[in-house]
């Protein structure tokens, strides 16, 4: 259902009903809606304002581009909810991402405004010769108050370019890509009929809005009538308190944040007792987080979800370790090989999935590379197998290894080892061998002595690992390289062991 008809319906019928709710503010659906009239006026007239505004990439087709880098979970949430009903194309930006991402995808996509409170990105950007137009967050909700309301938001056309996204941004430079309205109105209605986020429901998404999952969960309870709870970060006492007094009963978090939510809830079951449903997503979802979810909280639904904030939801897994994944009605998916053709049943290959809430493809501006062919098949390039229909992950190319010509899925290394008592994080890595071209090896979390020993661990991957699976070398490493969003580094884990200065050969 589209985002600003139902703001507007659910402002008219239930006024009172919390739209988006943050640590730093509160706003109903019928506040959303004088907000956004405000917002807008002062985004409209920032980039009015500009003698020489950037140009805006040419696959928005003249909209004006608006920048938010902040921390503020809130803020950024309502400023893109604000946007929605207008002329307008939004784009949350990582305010952690090394400057010279941010500043090379603002200058790309031609982003005209920028609502940032970073000093240093100011003055890169004069640096590059953008000409658009900083303001701080403090600048922007002062303006804010004083505008003159603009006309209210209306419901927009489908063709219409709505959010531009980005691929990456931590370990290398960004993709750019748009998502027009009719693209998200299909991404909903996808997660409508799997994820239930329901008219009324209030929905908790803790982390930053940059990430595409939270990103979406934003949209997703906007566009169906509920109340988003955000937070800046995941902290589980203050998290568990805002669950019981904000009414909470769907989460929608990271892997890592679901663990820690397990975690608080085995100390405080009662602050819990009203949850329902946790949404994560990501492939491969350890078991250990949902057999963890399930002993402490038995009744509360755990649905892992596999998509990509490139082509929208793909299909989910509600058991196990989410390694098997039925694909959603309505989204075709096949595997191919390195020279394009379909690889039989079981065969391991590139998934490439066809859906109608894939983006048209990257900015030229920002990539090269292609998403979708030309019958509109597009790939993230993720590796996988078609087992009976349903999808068996394997993790990126990048995560496909051959080692005594063998291909080898590091991340099927690493679900051998999930709930091995005395194991945490894990992460399997490939370093070069003279004799085998590479050789498997893997980085165990915490100090050695605190860890199983190697004989235990070998047996244990003799138990569940073919021959050519099982690591050669073990590490102990005190902190694995993570991203922002809590996500293990695998290449630079990989740099960390070859170097060895930060690493204990076990």
């Amino acid at each position: 259902m589209p985002i600003t008809r139902t703001v507007l319906e659910t402002a008219r019928e239930r006024p009172d009903q919390p739209a988006i709710v943050g640590e730093d503010g509160a706003l109903s659906y019928a506040e959303l809606v004088e907000d956004s009239r405000r917002v807008f006026a002062v985004v409209d007239g920032l980039h009015r304002a500009q003698p020489h505004p950037p140009h805006p990439a040419p696959e928005t087709r003249g909209v004006p581009i608006t920048g938010v880098s902040v921390a503020s979970a809130f803020h950024t949430s309502r400023i893109i909810a604000a946007l929605a009903g207008y002329r307008a194309v939004s784009a949350t930006i990582d305010p952690l991402w090394p400057l010279a991402h941010r500043v090379r995808i603002i200058v790309a996509a031609g982003i005209g405004v920028v609502v940032s409170d970073d000093p240093a990105l100011a003055d890169a950007l004069s640096a590059a010769g953008w000409t658009g137009a900083l303001v701080t967050l403090p600048e922007f909700l002062r303006s804010a108050q004083e505008a003159e309301p603009a006309p209210p938001p209306t419901v927009r056309e489908d063709d219409e370019a709505f959010l531009l996204l980005f691929s990456s941004g931590t370990t290398s430079d960004p993709k750019a890509f748009l998502k027009t309205r009719r693209q998200y109105r299909a991404n909903v209605a996808v997660s409508s009929a799997h994820l239930d986020p329901l008219p009324g429901l209030e929905t908790l998404a803790p982390g930053p809005v940059s990430y595409s999952l939270t990103l979406y969960a934003l949209i997703e309870c906007l566009a169906t009538g509920g109340g988003v709870h955000v937070a800046d970060s995941f902290d589980p006492v203050r998290m568990a308190r805002r669950i019981l007094a904000e009414r909470v009963t769907r989460i929608v978090a990271v892997p890592a944040v679901v663990r820690a939510l397990t975690d608080a809830a085995r100390r405080d079951p009662a602050r819990f007792a009203d949850l329902d449903l946790v949404v994560t997503g990501g492939a491969n979802l350890p078991s250990s987080i949902r057999t963890g979810l399930a002993d402490v909280l038995p009744r509360v639904r755990l649905i892992s979800y596999y998509g990509a904030a490139e082509i929208g939801f793909i299909g989910d897994s509600r058991d196990g370790d989410g390694t098997l994944i039925a694909v959603y009605d309505g989204i075709g998916a096949r595997i191919r090989d390195a020279l394009g053709d379909d690889v039989p049943e079981g065969g391991l290959g590139e998934l490439w999935i066809r859906a109608d809430a894939c983006s048209d493809g990257y900015l030229a501006a920002t990539t090269s590379e292609r998403l979708r062919d030309d019958e509109g098949w597009a790939t993230v390039h993720d590796q996988g197998r078609l087992v009976g229909g349903r999808l068996r992950l394997a993790g990126r190319a990048g995560d496909i290894v051959v080692t005594g010509g063998h291909k080898v899925a590091l991340p099927e290394v690493e679900r051998a080892f999930d709930g091995m008592p005395g194991i945490g994080a894990v992460c399997a890595a490939a370093l070069p061998d003279p004799k085998l071209g590479s050789v498997i090896v893997l980085a165990l979390e915490g100090a050695p002595a605190a860890l199983p020993g190697k004989t235990a661990l070998l047996d244990r991957a003799r138990t569940e690992l073919a021959p050519q699976f099982v690591p050669r070398r073990w590490y102990a490493v005190a902190e694995l390289p993570r991203t922002t969003g809590g996500k293990v580094r695998r290449a630079a884990t990989a740099d960390l062991l070859a170097d060895g200065s930060r690493a204990v050969r076990l």
